[in-house]
């Protein structure tokens, strides 16, 4: 029999099916799916190789540490117990005292049950990697819009009549997704893509625009200057749906293209061209992913991009929007559903007095009004002994958080850490507990993606020895605990049917996304969703947006320098990139052969200037040093980087290198621009750095 799943690997939310076999297990395409994103059936590099999930090396049973690193084997009823009595200790004497790490790569009922699990424990110290990634997106986009999300469909990038991908290397990234970009410009669209790198993408691009890192508000200002200078906004959608323009007039003034190539490198012929291209468009979409929102500036640089998409109309209408696309394939969900330390789920603030006190009913426990710690802020905080517990499920820190280094030492330093995860991960070596929980495809649930459809994946294969699903070890711990309650109010919970239906309860958008219609709709359904008769909303705000007044707020930023910036000692801009073979820390795709065969190793994009200039040669060995850390790596000669400026994969963990300082609004670390270093060096240098680096535990 064939099983319906969704692939556990980037935000697209692709479908396929697991076949048992007498040999073992088949993975086949699910192109008899009307309506799905990869409904012609096709997957990416990671979604072919998703079997590899079956390594011989799984967690198998839970561990208990004796020493760093070193586990003995315990029974469940052990490691539950401890959890709970260890988690309970730490709440009684200060529940602030406590850190929890939801999962974007697990589904929505377990990430609902730890966010619940935190705040009935009394604290909101609750995050998940869009910390890292999209934080800025869902507070970008709230503050313009009213809601953190994709406001379109890939049918309506498909639709467009102008594409702009904006630091996002879509062709590998998310390569089905990109499927929709080909089709738009098979049909005539026009491709406009801003990278600080000549990308896959950007092969395919009608306009290249090559801008500095940390340059994005300014290019974004140019444009507009542009745009209003031409009378080319639509002027009847920002008379009667927008607020804040004559303001963003007056500060674009100054942004003339001239003085914008002075900032970003871009030529002032280009930023002309290509504002005067997006403007005129009938339809149009702007795309986007971490190299917009990984900065310092990142809520104002969402902000500026989602005005640019604002002024020109391209928003609530069929083939136009705003689309940040997800990295992993259920961040949108995680946010959804609370794992964020300054809401409930659906974005209820934890600081709005009524919506607390519906949960305080709804869960039957008094919760905490004051906004958690981020991810970052609970690893500064841990640092000075103020955060003594942490609960990380499904993630891998040491290897994702900027400053790696910096979130060993804080990890290291706390009273008590579980990890709960599938793999033997760099963050679990350093756990007291460490939980084995099941795959995606060894357990059933709901997932959302990026545009906002919600989907159920079945159960396929079998777990390995004694794996437990992600709902059923956090309902156990929440038991053990002491909430026991009926219903909402406990964590008596016996299926992931039985949860859907409490979010149902709590969470609007999700109202009527119950269990029985998603798994009758494998092709799934888009929230908001009001209820159980609602079809769902593929296209949002196309008569109001959801501020409270139902107008979008235009922002008027100004151009700031990144957190770092090119020095005598540091004179060279690094930024990190991703490889379309690999996925976030390596936890999943590093234990696929063919996978690690095609991409090995990292390597370091160098301009042939700076490489001249640096006496680096291609294929040889350098290491970059950062203010914070060094990592060594073969050397790219390319011209796909600009003079100053070099590029770097973070899987392998290239973050030792990166800055945590942090956005002051989204709390998301300046990963994309920092100031660095490099020099060349021998092969036996390169490898014994990396073997010290491997023992401090900060490389994969």
């Amino acid at each position: 029999m064939k099983v319906p799943v969704v692939c556990p690997y980037c935000g697209v939310g692709c479908r396929l099916y697991i076949e048992r076999t007498p040999s073992g297990y088949r993975l086949e395409y699910a192109d008899d799916i009307p309506g799905i994103p990869n409904e012609n059936g096709r997957l990416c590099p990671k979604g072919n190789a998703v079997l590899d999930l079956l390594s011989k090396d799984r967690l198998r049973k839970p561990l208990k540490a004796k020493e760093e690193g070193k586990f003995v084997e315990v029974s469940w009823g052990e490691a539950i117990k401890e959890v709970a009595e260890r988690l309970r200790e730490v709440a009684k004497d200060d529940p602030r005292q406590l850190m929890f790490f939801g999962s974007a790569k697990t589904f929505n009922e377990p990430n609902y049950l730890i966010q619940k699990l935190a705040r009935m424990l009394g604290t909101n110290n609750i995050d998940h990697c869009a910390r890292l990634c999209h934080s800025s997106t869902v507070a970008g986009l709230k503050a313009v819009f009213g809601a953190g999300a994709m406001t379109n469909t890939y049918r309506d990038i498909e639709m467009a009549d102008v594409i702009m991908i904006w630091g996002h290397n879509y062709a590998e990234t998310h390569p089905v997704g990109f499927r929709y970009v080909i089709k738009a410009k098979e049909r005539g669209a026009k491709v406009i893509v801003v990278d600080p790198r000549f990308t896959r993408t950007a092969w395919f691009s009608d306009l290249f625009l090559q801008p500095y890192p940390g340059t994005d508000i300014a290019l974004a200002n140019g444009m507009m200057h542009v745009i209003i200078k031409h009378g080319l906004y639509d002027k009847e959608f920002v008379e009667k749906r927008t607020l804040g323009f004559s303001e963003l007039k007056r500060t674009v003034e100054k942004y003339t293209p001239e003085r914008v190539e002075e900032i970003t490198g871009v030529p002032a012929e280009l930023i002309e061209e290509a504002a005067v291209t997006f403007a005129r468009a009938e339809n149009a979409v702007i795309t986007w992913a971490m190299g917009l929102t990984q900065s310092v500036h990142g809520y104002d640089n969402v902000r500026a991009v989602a005005t640019l998409i604002a002024i020109t109309g391209h928003i609530g209408r069929p083939g136009n929007g705003a689309s940040p696309m997800r990295g992993q394939n259920n961040v949108q969900g995680a946010c959804d559903l609370g794992v964020l330390p300054n809401v409930f789920p659906g974005y209820q603030a934890v600081t709005d007095p009524e919506k607390r006190r519906f949960f305080e009913e709804f869960w039957g426990a008094e919760l905490s009004g004051e906004v958690g710690l981020t991810t970052i802020e609970a690893t500064h905080e841990a640092e000075k002994g103020r955060v003594k517990a942490y609960y990380i499920m499904g993630e891998n820190p040491v290897i994702s958080e900027a400053n790696s280094e910096r979130a060993i030492k804080a990890l290291r330093g706390l009273e008590f850490l579980v990890v709960q995860d599938i793999f033997p991960t760099e963050t679990a070596r350093l756990a007291d507990i460490v939980l084995p929980a099941t795959s995606m495809l060894e357990n059933e649930g709901s997932l959302t993606n990026t545009e906002r459809r919600v989907q159920w994946s079945f159960k396929a294969l079998n777990p390995p020895g004694e794996a437990r699903p992600d709902w059923w070890i956090v309902s156990e711990i929440g038991k053990a605990i002491g909430f026991t309650g009926s219903g909402a109010r406990g964590f008596n919970y016996r299926s992931p049917e039985e949860i859907l239906r409490e979010i149902n309860a709590c969470t609007p958008q999700y109202r009527g996304i119950t269990p029985e219609r998603l798994k009758g709709n494998l092709a799934g359904i888009h929230w908001p969703c009001p209820s159980e008769d609602h079809p769902g909303t593929p296209l949002l705000y196309t008569e109001r947006f959801l501020t409270p007044d139902g107008k979008a707020h235009l922002a008027s930023v100004e151009h700031r320098e990144p957190s770092e910036r090119p020095d005598g000692e540091y004179p060279l801009i690094l930024t990190t990139m991703r490889y379309v073979g690999h996925f976030h820390t390596l936890t999943m795709t590093g234990r696929s052969e063919l996978l690690r065969k095609r991409w090995r190793e990292p390597f370091l994009e160098v301009h042939p200037d700076d490489a001249e200039r640096f006496k680096l040669k291609d294929g040889e060995w350098a290491v970059v040093e950062t203010r914070r850390g060094r990592y060594p790596a073969r050397v790219k000669v390319t011209k796909a980087v600009k003079r100053g400026v070099v590029a770097l994969p973070w899987h392998w963990g290239a973050n030792v290198l990166t800055n945590d300082a942090i956005d002051p609004v989204s709390k998301i670390p300046d990963t994309k621009a920092c100031a660095c270093r490099v020099r060349p060096v021998s092969e036996a240098e390169a490898r014994k750095l990396l073997s010290e680096l491997r023992e401090m535990g900060v490389v994969s």
